[in-house]
C-alpha cells in the first residue's frame, strides 16, 4: 500500500479503558511500517487545542501493552463543542502537518472527530469505552477487563458475605448502559440484576430474596448498575422487608484500571491497525468496529444515530438460573 498521507496523529478521549495502550501501540508501528509519521496528542481534544504533543516512535511505544489507562492521558475538552475550538484543533493540525487524526474514546469522542472531518482534517474513531455501549461494533476497547475486574471484586466480596450472612448490593459501572452488571451479574451468581433496560420494583428483588431464602441459600448478591438507584436505599429496603443485614457497596472507578486482557489486547492492536491502514488510503469520518469477529468501518454520523440493543434473553437466561 503506498500511503496518500505523510503524518497522522492519534489522542485518547473521554473516559480512560485498559486496552487503549494497546491501540496507541498498534497505531504507531503501523503507521511507521508504512512511512507515515505519527504525532501523539496528550488529554485528548484540550490537548490539540494548546499543541501539547510530540512524536512518537517504535521505541516509545514499547512495553506498554499491558498497562491500563492510557499513556497519551485524556481529558474531556468543552471548547471543542463550538466552532472557535474546532478551528483551533484544525489549526494545530496543519502547523503539526498532521493529516489524519485517530480517535480513541466514546461517542462524544466521535462528535469531536466528526466536526474536525467536516472541516478538512480525516478522522478514524475507535471505540474505547469499558461501557461497550457503541452501537456499530459488538465489542469496545477494556470492556472485557472492566467486567473481570467487577467478577472479581465481586467474587472477594461474596467471601465476607457468606462468612456473615448477608446480602450485598453492588454497584458496577456502565453508565447508561446495563452490560457489565448483566454479565457481572451472571458470572458471580447474582440473586438479582438491576438494569435499566428491564423494569423492576424493590418488591420483586426482595421477593426473589425471600423465595431463595426457602431453598437454603442465607446470602445473597444484588448486582446494580450505575444509575439505578441508591444502593444504599435499595440495601435498606432489602434489609426492612427481610430482616437480613444487607450492605451496599460501590466498586467504582477501579473497574477501568488495571493490565488489560488477553482481548482488549488483541482486539485494540487489531482496531489500531485497521484504523491507519484507513488514514493510509486517505478514507476519514469513519468508525472502526468488530462484527462476528471481522473488522469493519462505518460513517461516523451514521454509528451516532445507531441504538445498541440489550439482550433480553441472556438477562431471562440471568432470571432462570438465578436463585
Amino acid at each position: 500500500m503506498i500511503p496518500t498521507i505523510k503524518r497522522i496523529g492519534v489522542l485518547t478521549s473521554g473516559g480512560d479503558a485498559p486496552g487503549m495502550n494497546a491501540v496507541i501501540r498498534a497505531v504507531t508501528r503501523t503507521a511507521i511500517k508504512h512511512g507515515i509519521s505519527v504525532i501523539g496528542v496528550r488529554r485528548g481534544f484540550n490537548g490539540l487545542i494548546h499543541e501539547d504533543m510530540s512524536e512518537l516512535n517504535i521505541r516509545s511505544v514499547s512495553d506498554i501493552i499491558q498497562r491500563g489507562g492510557t499513556v497519551l492521558y485524556t481529558a474531556r475538552c468543552n471548547e471543542f463543542r463550538y466552532e472557535e475550538g474546532l478551528q483551533r484543533g484544525k489549526e494545530a493540525c496543519q502547523s503539526w502537518g498532521i493529516e489524519g487524526l485517530v480517535v480513541i474514546g466514546g461517542d462524544g469522542s466521535f462528535r469531536g472527530a466528526a466536526d474536525l472531518s467536516a472541516r478538512g482534517i480525516p478522522c478514524v474513531g475507535i471505540p474505547g469505552t469499558i461501557d461497550n455501549d457503541i452501537a456499530m461494533t459488538e465489542y469496545t476497547i477494556g470492556y472485557d477487563t472492566a467486567m473481570n475486574t467487577a467478577m472479581e471484586l465481586v467474587d472477594k466480596l461474596r467471601d465476607t458475605t457468606q462468612s456473615h450472612d448477608r446480602c450485598s448490593v453492588v454497584e458496577v459501572m456502565g453508565r447508561n448502559a446495563g452490560y457489565i452488571a448483566l454479565n457481572t451479574g451472571i458470572a458471580c451468581g447474582a440473586t438479582y440484576i438491576v438494569v435499566k433496560e428491564v423494569n423492576f420494583s424493590i418488591d420483586d428483588i426482595i421477593a426473589r430474596i425471600l423465595n431463595t431464602q426457602t431453598t437454603g441459600k442465607h446470602h445473597f448478591i444484588i448486582v446494580v448498575a450505575e444509575g439505578m438507584g441508591n444502593c444504599e436505599d435499595i440495601a435498606k429496603k432489602i434489609e426492612h422487608a427481610t430482616k437480613i443485614e444487607a450492605r451496599a457497596t460501590i466498586l467504582g472507578h477501579v473497574q477501568r484500571g488495571g493490565s488489560p486482557t488477553v482481548q482488549d489486547r488483541v482486539i485494540g492492536s487489531h482496531m489500531g491497525h485497521y484504523a491507519v491502514e484507513l488514514l493510509a488510503q486517505g478514507i476519514g469520518n469513519r468508525v472502526v468496529g468488530m462484527k462476528k469477529g471481522e473488522m469493519i468501518d462505518v460513517d461516523i454520523q451514521e454509528a451516532l444515530r445507531m441504538k445498541k440493543t440489550f439482550s433480553q434473553e441472556l438477562y431471562r437466561v440471568a432470571s432462570n438460573i438465578s436463585f
